[in-house]
C-alpha cells in the first residue's frame, strides 16, 4: 500500500503542488510591484526637460567659447537632431 502511495505523492507535488506554490508567489510579487506612478512620470518628465535646456546651455557656450578661441575644439555632437525625437511617447 505505502510503496504504491509514495510515488503518486510524489507526482502530486510536482506537478501540482510545485506550480501552484510558483505560481501563487508570482502573483504576489506582480501586484506589490506599483511601476510608476503619475508624480513619478511628471518627475521625470521635468528632469528630461531641465537635461535638455542645460545641453541647449552647454552648446551655447561652446558655440561663444569656439568664437573667441580658435584652438577651441567642441566635443562632437549627436548625429540626431532634438527635432527628430517624439516627447508624447511613454513606456
Amino acid at each position: 500500500m505505502l510503496d504504491d502511495f509514495i510515488p503518486f505523492l510524489a507526482i502530486t507535488c510536482i506537478f501540482i503542488g510545485m506550480p501552484w506554490i510558483i505560481l501563487h508567489y508570482v502573483t504576489k510579487w506582480k501586484q506589490q510591484t506599483p511601476g510608476l506612478t503619475g508624480e513619478d512620470e511628471n518627475l521625470l518628465d521635468d528632469l528630461h526637460m531641465t537635461a535638455r535646456r542645460l545641453e541647449e546651455r552647454l552648446q551655447t557656450i561652446e558655440r561663444i567659447v569656439a568664437a573667441d578661441n580658435p584652438d577651441f575644439r567642441p566635443r562632437p555632437t549627436e548625429p540626431s537632431s532634438a527635432s527628430d525625437i517624439d516627447y508624447s511617447r511613454r513606456n
